[in-house]
């Protein structure tokens, strides 16, 4: 029985390999692009989840994350050490995809073709500031929301109230940016009550906000983005860094 990913690869020609047997999608921000308008403009109901080493460090060690992971429509390449690891695998025509990159071109797509685009994340304040800055980056950008949640469970609970909103909307891609892994299990369960891509994009929010700033250019190039993110948030994010890059270091070498 196919997964969806390897669905994507057949339609989209978009290759699917294994990273610590998780599937990630190979391919460049163009051919994602153009995959994530081939499911909204039939309105399907599909989410994306955006990968980097603690997301597939955290589906080894949890069988629920991992498939989710797995029956993602895609899994795109945000961290740039499953990028080398998929060149040493042999996959040409592979970059970096990150979640604030992606975020971007898929409203520059959104806007030019008038789709809807509804953002669920971030703090009241995030919210507020995100809507402000994306009118003034895309002024012909169609938002048909953008709502900070209330606090949510780890695992989620269906709003039917929410399903609504997005739904009436007519939304057609969904920007969830509730972190890692909340965002991956809110985007499997609410997927398949919308008629809409649903890209999880993490820090994306803050980042076009101007709440939080993104390490240079440099460091997201040689893949040091999470030692900026560290310094900058180091109570929070210490130990997901140092224990899931050491975990991920200690997977490859068993060979896992």
């Amino acid at each position: 029985m196919k997964t969806s990913t390897q669905f994507v690869q057949d339609m989209y020609a978009l290759k699917v390999r294994h990273i610590l047997s998780v599937p990630v999608t190979a391919g460049n921000q163009a051919d994602v692009v153009k995959a994530v308008f081939g499911f909204a403009l039939k309105a399907q109901s599909v989410y994306v989840c955006v990968a980097n080493v603690h997301m597939v460090v955290e589906a080894v060690k949890n069988k629920k994350l991992f498939s989710v992971i797995q029956n993602a429509a895609l899994v795109v390449t945000d961290g740039m050490p499953l990028v080398w690891e998929l060149k040493h695998q042999g996959v040409g025509q592979i970059e970096r995809v990150p979640g604030p990159d992606l975020m971007v071109s898929v409203c520059e797509e959104a806007q030019q073709i008038r789709l809807p685009v509804y953002f669920f994340g971030g703090s009241k304040k995030t919210s507020f500031l995100l809507e402000k800055n994306l009118k003034k980056r895309f002024p012909d950008l169609e938002i048909a929301g953008c709502e900070p949640p209330p606090m949510l469970p780890e695992l989620p609970i269906l709003d039917q109230m929410l399903i609504g909103r997005i739904r009436d909307s007519g939304a057609r891609i969904v920007f969830v940016g509730l972190g890692c892994p909340k965002q991956e299990y809110w985007m499997s369960e609410y997927a398949k009550h919308l008629p809409a891509v649903l890209i999880g994009v993490g820090a994306a929010f803050d980042f076009f906000a101007g709440t939080k700033k993104r390490a240079p250019l440099w460091m997201q190039n040689s893949g040091l983005e999470w030692l900026f993110r560290l310094f900058s948030e180091p109570r929070r994010l210490w130990k997901r860094y140092f224990f899931t890059n050491i975990l991920f270091i200690w997977y490859r070498l068993r060979g896992i």
